[in-house]
């Protein structure tokens, strides 16, 4: 989960394993793979730190980059 805040200032975590996209405009919004979409507080840049830190916390970085890796070499 990474934490977030809504625009209302109260703070939310979200699980980011479901985050399908996160876009600003100058918003940030923040698709889930239900197809929800979410305002938050921060910055694009910071949203995605957030979530390849958690991705690194729990090991998915280090498979999905293995699994790209062998797909490049067949």
């Amino acid at each position: 989960m990474i934490p977030v805040t809504r625009l209302n200032g109260s703070p939310m975590w979200l699980n980011a394993l479901l985050i399908e996209m996160v876009e600003e405009t100058p918003d940030t919004y923040i698709t889930l793979t239900t197809g929800k979409r979410l305002i938050v507080l921060e910055k694009a840049e910071q949203v995605t730190n957030l979530i390849r830190e958690y991705n690194k916390s729990i090991g998915t970085l280090t498979g999905t980059i293995k699994v790209q890796h062998m797909e490049e070499l067949e």
